[in-house]
């Protein structure tokens, strides 16, 4: 029976499930040939992870939009502008993030609110998913998208600092992690040494906080969720930069701030987030005390709050700055008047799937009778980490995913193994048609 017959499952509770994120335990170093990769360069660009900052300034960045184009997703223009997929999409209600229409309007939501904490070491707020790291004797501050724990596998909060920096570590695998993936029949080393199935990636810094790291990950596309095992992660190239910049000893605090005030030019903004549920706390009792904190602060200017509004950002939860008194500008305002940016002719990490002829090795995945569904499984495959080349083959009025091509039939089937774990489907390997012939 075709398997578009059972429920397809959501995007995004795929994705939450397939990526398997590691900390916990590293050791040994390997070498490894590091090759830099440079960035496209765009005809225009916008600051996305560097901002000149004073100790009176609680607010940087501005936003911008740019529009996709044909094979896009959310996460591709995310990552090209150093934004996590929750970043992208809360902000983007109306765009499917796996699908989106060649040519929508993509608002890149690349003005920050700064935590309230103090402008020194790493601050990590839970809530927005974010990193931000304030070098020594530099008027700056540097921001990243993270992941971080999902239910079960809370991020600690509090004050720490970086114990212990590791370069091409390997991965221990914690027996509660052992077992999870072997209940489902993946059986995983007990340890896995630095390269491309190393979740931990290339660089690793080790906090005080016992078995909890920042660290990369070979999943990139899982930055900006809650997906880890208690680890802060981030995209590869990331963390890279952080980890060269940052010293043993820095100070990591943990916070969780969803709700955020500024003062901009005069301007007061409220920036929201949906409060993280491993942090505790209910959000009733955070948005009273929110709103008795505003009142302090439109009392310092004798400013007239748009209570209205206000409780409109707070229900949006959009993670967009966006001004409240009286009279400002609402958020279509904020979105025409974004810095329109032309679209780079590549974006940065988008997967690239290599032909398939008749001779190659393949796996027919699954069967769909819609494009959109088939192409979002499309999606999904190439945005594993690593990658899953596959593409959607239109068979008479059905959509058929294919991926592939794999060298021979001993990657074909460990591919295969994959697909079934990731994605609970039953796939069916497919011979070369001349190795088929010869039978």
């Amino acid at each position: 029976m075709p398997h578009y017959k059972r429920p397809f499952l959501t995007a995004l509770m795929v994705l939450l499930a397939m990526l398997l994120s590691g900390c916990q335990s590293f050791s040994s170093l390997f070498s490894h040939d590091s090759t830099t990769v440079l960035l496209p360069t765009p005809t225009q660009s916008i600051a996305k992870h560097e901002f000149p900052v004073n100790d009176q300034q609680n607010m940087v960045g501005k936003l911008a939009v740019v529009n996709s184009q044909e094979g896009d997703t959310l996460s591709d223009i995310a990552r090209h502008y150093g934004l996590g997929y929750t970043d992208i999409s809360i902000a983007n209600p109306n765009i499917t993030p796996w699908t989106p229409r060649a040519g929508s309007q993509v608002l890149l939501p690349l003005q920050f609110i700064l935590p309230e904490a103090p402008h020194k070491g790493i601050v990590l707020n839970l809530a927005n998913m974010r990193l931000f790291h304030y070098p020594k004797k530099q008027a700056q501050v540097e921001t990243y998208p993270v992941s971080i724990g999902r239910d079960g596998w809370n991020t600690p909060m509090g004050l720490t600092r970086v114990a212990i920096k590791t370069a091409n570590p390997e991965w221990h695998v914690p027996d509660s992690i052992y077992r999870e993936h072997a209940q489902k029949g993946d059986i995983l080393p007990r340890v896995v040494r630095s390269g491309p199935s190393n979740p931990l990636g290339y660089y690793a810094m080790r906090l005080a906080i016992p078995r909890y790291l920042i660290h990369g990950t070979n999943k990139p596309y899982g930055i900006g969720m809650q997906v880890s095992h208690g680890c802060i992660q981030l995209y590869p190239e990331d963390i890279e930069v952080l980890f060269n910049d940052v010293k043993v000893g820095t100070p990591v605090h943990i916070v969780h701030q969803p709700y955020l005030a500024a003062w901009d030019q005069d301007m007061l903004y409220v920036e929201a987030h949906d409060p993280v549920s491993q942090a505790g706390g209910g959000k009733s009792a955070k948005k009273k005390a929110f709103i008795k904190q505003l009142k302090k602060m439109s009392k310092t200017k004798s400013a007239k709050v748009d209570w209205d509004k206000v409780n409109a950002v707070l229900q949006r939860a959009d993670g967009i700055p966006t001004p409240v008194l009286v009279n400002s500008p609402d958020i279509t305002a904020l979105s025409n008047s974004a810095m329109h940016l032309t679209r780079p002719s590549a974006l940065y990490g988008q997967p690239a799937v290599a032909p398939l002829t008749n001779s190659d090795w393949s796996i027919l995945v699954d069967t769909f009778k819609d494009e959109v569904s088939a192409q979002r499984m499309v999606a999904m495959l190439t945005h594993q980490g690593p990658s899953i080349p596959a593409r959607k083959v239109q068979k008479g009025s059905e959509y058929q995913v294919i991926a592939g091509p794999f060298k021979d039939a001993k990657e074909t089937k460990a591919f295969a193994k994959r697909i079934r774990y990731e994605f609970e489907v039953e796939v069916k390997p497919i011979e070369p048609v001349i190795l088929s012939s010869q039978r």
